[in-house]
């Protein structure tokens, strides 16, 4: 039996979950509150290298837990009157002595920040600030990602569905996207993961997966998959995206609940949850990440909660 703290409609009970509820449910953990621990609407889960959890909510609080829910540390972002952060990464630059940040998608500010993973501000690595539509301007942050170069890819919605490209000193380089459905197009890029030279990007409101080989100067499109749609292989609202050392990818679907998994080509391999608020289920899920251990923890964001399982299959 895990101990947990289990949001059930209104109520919030604490008690244990049996790692064999909700299919395979290992640990649930988190309520509804803002005392350290807790969760106003959680909006984004970031891991580091050593396995902690980083996670946003709608306080903009900043809050690191270890993988089993015990919270560590947290520290505020420096403005919240206009909004909230909605994505969180850690950047683990290249080189054998490099430091890894967190990078955080302050959304209504038009920017990206950068921490330390002990939560000191590092001021001269933010990237942006003014809204706008020219190179280094941004409407709203989605997300910001890091290559193995240390080049910066940085997604925004709203005036601008687009992706911009930083080199590790934070130049422009080069930009892509617009509002649209055509291939290459996106309508709120809202998560954005780079693996093996390739930028996968949850192309949210298209309810798709879109690839970008981004060796190409200006990177060049490579597959497209999913549709609206509620059945296998189908997305509504995907929201998050994240690996298992195998390779495969996991979807985070706000829309319909649940978690996917999918072949690196996007054949599907099997789904995760439903909705609700008992263990196994979500409701509006934001996030999700893989630790170490091949754990996926998925943000359940209005059950203000975070649940870990195994790599379903």
């Amino acid at each position: 039996m895990m101990c947990a703290s289990l949001a059930l409609g209104s109520s919030m009970i604490s008690g244990c979950v049996s790692a064999a509820s909700g299919s395979s449910t290992q640990i649930v953990w988190g309520r509804r509150g803002f005392s350290d621990g807790r969760f106003l609407k959680p909006r984004a889960i970031a891991i580091s290298p050593a396995d902690e959890l980083f996670i946003v909510d709608t306080t903009g609080r900043i809050q690191v837990f270890d993988v089993d829910g015990n919270f560590q540390r947290s520290w505020k972002t420096p403005d919240t009157e206009n909004g909230r952060p909605t994505g969180l990464a850690v950047e683990t630059p290249p080189g054998p002595n490099s430091i890894p940040n967190l990078l955080v998608a302050d959304t209504h500010y038009y920017r990206t920040l950068a921490y330390t993973l002990s939560g000191e501000l590092c001021s001269d690595k933010q990237i942006g600030g003014v809204a706008g539509h020219s190179p280094g301007e941004f409407a709203f942050v989605t997300d910001t990602v890091c290559d193995q170069e240390g080049c910066f890819y940085i997604g925004e919605y709203g005036d601008s569905d687009r992706i911009q490209k930083f080199d590790p000193d934070r130049n422009f380089l080069t930009q892509w996207g617009g509002t649209g459905n055509e291939h290459g197009q996106f309508v709120r890029p809202q998560s954005l993961v780079v693996r093996d030279h390739v930028l996968w990007v949850a192309d949210a409101c298209n309810h798709r997966i879109q690839c970008f080989d981004i060796r190409e100067e200006t990177p060049k499109l490579i597959n497209v998959f999913g549709q609206e749609g509620d059945a296998a292989g189908e997305f509504y609202y995907p929201y998050d995206l994240a690996f298992a050392s195998d390779g495969t990818l996991i979807v985070c679907e706000y829309g319909n609940q649940r978690l996917q998994r999918f072949t690196p080509e996007g054949k599907w391999i099997a789904t995760w949850g439903a909705p609700g608020f008992q263990p196994g289920q979500l409701y509006q899920p934001w996030g999700v990440v893989v630790d170490s251990q091949d754990r996926v923890h998925v943000l359940d964001s209005n059950n203000h909660r975070v649940q870990r399982l195994a790599l379903f299959s």
